[in-house]
């Protein structure tokens, strides 16, 4: 689950880091009221969506003050198109308001899960306020990273093996000291997977200060802390991704022709690629999970004829635990609720695939049958041309 810059700086100043003053606009009516604790002529506008890529799209605007009340409502119901918002972009619902700061260096500091070592990892670089991977791909020196193992509290050792590359001042690792615990609390005690400093600045006053903050959690962690939880903004999540987690269902939108729905991670993701291979895209990643339900099969259906894009979709199960014929009757039941009209073909094996077939076949639904992988994407994909 991803949340607002603003809600990140609120979190990472609570756990005690240095933050930038600002505060957060909801209504451009609030906007007087709001601004008036920031003691800065000089204040940043800035958008507040779930992509990078704001400044470029026209979501961050450094001015004066005494035009903020303009600007912002101008920024407020702007549609932003970045290279991670897709074509469509998002709609600016709320803005934050941050006095501006005169910056001597600018750096780049995260912290992550590293899931491949088992560790957490922590990535420092000299070259903030820019993407870190086309720093990774054009100066790779500029970066060092750090993975340390799970434990109740970082090390000096540690804490001086992220911070080096800065060649800060006494006074400043003492503040970085604070930044880097803080991090590390953050994603202990939050469930957080995810939290990216960029830029960390030091300013002309050579002062260290959080100017933009990103913050991911684990969304199997979410029943545990209420208190993210409620960060949550429906507005920033796709409709179907939000309605996929009411029935406990993996889905993640793509922007293709044929829907996919699978029960397995692994195996979505070898459907995925054979859809390709055939030279078509998939419209989605949807994996109903080992033991899904009647109920389940038919919400997953729907969510994905949701996608008006979608032109046929395959279906490939693998019954372990989930019986096909229980796939089956959901499907039915779907496609007969909904007057299903695009090609659909089905790959049903294991646990009650015979049954499964039987029922599919009884239903005068014009439903195409693979016999492996390879023949359901070789058929999807002729169906759709």
């Amino acid at each position: 689950m991803n949340i607002h810059e603003h809600q990140a700086k609120e979190i990472l100043k609570e756990f005690g880091a240095p933050v930038s003053n600002g505060v957060v606009v909801f209504k451009p009516e609030d906007i007087k009221q709001k601004i008036k604790i920031l003691k800065s002529d000089k204040i940043v506008l800035k958008a507040q969506i779930h992509a990078g890529g704001r400044g470029k799209a026209g979501g961050v605007k450094l001015l004066n003050k005494s035009d903020c009340e303009t600007q912002i409502k101008k920024m407020f119901g702007k549609i932003l198109v970045t290279h991670q918002t897709g074509p469509e972009g998002k709609k600016v619902k709320r803005v934050y308001v941050q006095e501006a700061y005169d910056i001597d260096k600018e750096f780049y500091l995260s912290c992550l899960v590293d899931r491949e070592s088992s560790k957490i990892a922590f990535i420092s670089s000299t070259e903030g306020g820019v993407d870190i991977e086309s720093v990774a791909k054009n100066n790779p020196e500029k970066i060092i990273t750090n993975k340390i193992d799970l434990k109740k509290s970082l090390d000096d050792s540690d804490i001086q093996n992220v911070i080096k590359i800065f060649k800060l001042n006494e006074d400043q690792k003492k503040e970085a000291k604070n930044l880097v615990n803080a991090l590390y609390n953050i994603l202990i005690q939050k469930d957080a997977s995810l939290i990216e400093i960029n830029p960390l600045v030091l300013t002309k006053q050579k002062k260290l200060l959080c100017l933009d903050a990103k913050m991911n959690f684990d969304d199997n962690a979410l029943f545990r802390r209420p208190e993210i939880l409620k960060l949550r903004d429906l507005n920033e999540e796709e409709p179907a991704e939000t309605k996929a987690s009411i029935h406990d269902l993996a889905y993640i939108k793509l922007n293709g022709s044929i829907g996919c729905m699978v029960n397995g991670a692994g195996l979505a993701m070898a459907t995925m690629d054979i859809i390709k291979l055939y030279g078509k895209e998939p419209a989605n990643f949807l994996d109903v999970g080992g033991g899904a339900t009647k109920e389940q099969v038919a919400a997953g259906f729907r969510l994905i004829l949701m996608d008006k894009k979608v032109k046929g979709i395959l279906i490939n199960i693998f019954g372990g635990i989930m019986r096909c014929d229980v796939l089956a009757q959901g499907l039915v039941d779907a496609a007969k609720e909904i007057n299903l009209k695009i090609p659909l073909v089905v790959r049903l094996a294991g646990t009650n695939f015979e049954e499964g077939k039987k029922i599919l076949n009884k239903s005068n639904l014009k439903i195409l049958s693979a016999s492996d992988l390879n023949d359901a994407a070789k058929k999807i994909v002729d169906a759709i041309k």
